[in-house]
């Protein structure tokens, strides 16, 4: 079939023998180690101020506080939490799992509108390796060309001298990523702490830490793409959620086949010739080794990388940009421009109301929480003509001041509350106070065995921060 029949057929009839096999693997499913050529171009330039700015963002944000709360904890084990300085608490957990849902369809519908542009822009994975990682291994080892050599060479001493000082860099790297993820978990101020008190006085700190600084540095120094590949089920999920109106980038087939090398003065449309020049520039600088002209693909990120070296190209050929470019495949199909479906509408709406909800659970959520639970096995107990019960309160102060408050029961009225110290109860700023209470009612006031009361807590200025409903336990009556 020569070049002309087969811009005739593509994309309809074209063999897509590529979809066999991972693009990083050969037939035998030996791993292909990828050699990307260095990107450079404007959107390239783009990612680079995005990436930048999410990594300084990364590092600094663990010393940052709010009000004096960390701007993000996330202390599993001592049930710390923190969000933008907001202390969450188990007694959150729903607003948290919200948070979660709402941030999974955040994801899925940037992906039905966008495709993967989250993961060749903000991924952590990409950002790490392209923005660190394979710049060090540029520094180093030079561009494509010589990186191949490198490989192929025999271990002589520059090559024990590069990859030696790569290798260096990379785990050191590595172990300051994990130092700054443990930022986030126990704080920086714990975290320099541990480290200055020495791996022998905190020896379980120590050996999860090497752990995670070999995670990382396996991740990075080898396994690189097959992350995107292999193990991230974002991509896999790509494959559902992803339709013809999808904005990804795409090479327009209907403008580049067929596929010819360039020839100064031809005039490619007169001999049936399309606009790719067939210099394979977006395939060497693919960091997941594939050719993007075969479609849309499991292993592209979205990284831009080969629009770039393609706009490179058709500039230097006189030819116009966008070859490769954001697009959808409706548009490059029919020639249609971009729509919003119904579908479309319809996530972004399930978006907002999620997001409303959530936004007034955690303006709403209140800066104290109290409840008040009889101890298992007491009983009430009458006296003067009152019964009475005794309650264990708990009471939590969610913000950063010391508040002073006072309990009373709402209903039943006449009621009469015992404390077990003072009246007036003082609870720091993020900070939980246990206590006991005595109540009492009137016997008349008590009309069954189990009796709903409402017991409410209140600051120094008579404004009421919280209230719990309980029951109040009395002798049983008949009931005519």
């Amino acid at each position: 079939m020569d070049t002309k029949e087969n811009s005739i057929k593509f994309p309809e009839k074209i063999e897509e023998t590529f979809r066999d096999s991972v693009g990083t693997m050969d037939e035998t499913g030996t791993r292909k180690w990828v050699f990307p050529r260095k990107p450079k171009g404007k959107y390239t330039n783009y990612r680079e101020y995005v990436g930048y700015s999410l990594i300084f963002l990364f590092v600094i944000m663990p010393f940052l506080k709010i009000s004096g709360n960390p701007v993000l904890l996330i202390n599993i084990i001592d049930r710390k939490f923190f969000i933008l300085g907001q202390p969450f608490y188990l007694q959150d957990f729903f607003i948290l799992a919200l948070g979660a849902v709402a941030s999974v369809i955040f994801v899925m519908l940037f992906t039905v509108v966008f495709g993967r542009i989250f993961c060749g822009w903000i991924c952590p994975q990409t950002l790490f390796m392209e923005m660190i990682f394979r710049k060090i291994e540029y520094w180093i080892e030079g561009d494509r060309n010589k990186q191949m050599k490198l490989d192929k060479q025999a271990w002589d001493e520059e090559k024990i001298k590069k990859r030696i000082l790569k290798w260096s860099v990379f785990l050191l790297i590595s172990l300051l990523i994990s130092h700054i993820m443990f930022m986030y978990i126990v704080g920086y101020e714990e975290t320099f702490r541990i480290i200055l008190s020495g791996p022998a006085k905190y020896p379980t700190n120590f050996i999860v830490m090497l752990v995670f600084t070999g995670i990382f540095y396996f991740v990075f120094a080898w396994f690189r793409e097959q992350v995107c590949t292999l193990v991230c089920p974002y991509g896999r999920l790509q494959g559902v959620l992803i339709d013809k109106n999808t904005v990804n980038v795409y090479y327009d087939f209907k403008r580049g086949e067929g596929r010819a090398k360039w020839r100064n003065g031809e005039n490619r449309s007169a001999v049936g010739k399309g606009d790719c020049i067939d210099c394979q520039q977006c395939v060497v600088v693919c960091p997941t080794g594939i050719d993007i002209r075969n479609g849309q693909q499991l292993e592209c990120i979205n990284c831009t990388a080969c629009i770039d070296a393609c706009d490179e190209v058709m500039e230097k050929v006189g030819m116009p940009k966008g070859l490769i470019r954001y697009a959808t495949e409706a548009e490059i199909e029919n020639q249609e421009k971009f729509k919003f479906t119904a579908r479309m509408k319809a996530t972004t709406f399930a978006l907002f109301v999620l997001i409303g909800v959530l936004c007034s659970l955690m303006y709403d959520r209140g800066s104290v929480e109290a409840k008040f639970i009889r101890p298992a096995g007491s009983a009430y107990f009458i006296r003067d003509g009152k019964i009475t019960n005794t309650f264990t309160y708990t009471i939590l102060n969610k913000s950063n001041e010391k508040k002073m408050m006072t309990i009373k029961v709402l209903y039943p009225k006449h009621s009469e509350i015992t404390f077990a110290g003072k009246e007036d109860i003082i609870v720091k700023g993020d900070a939980m106070i246990k206590g006991n209470v005595n109540i009492s009612f009137p016997e008349s006031e008590v009309k069954l065995s189990k009796q709903n009361i409402k017991i409410g807590v209140f600051n120094a200025d008579g404004e009421m921060l919280d209230s719990y409903k309980t029951y109040f336990e009395g002798p049983f009556k008949f009931q005519f």
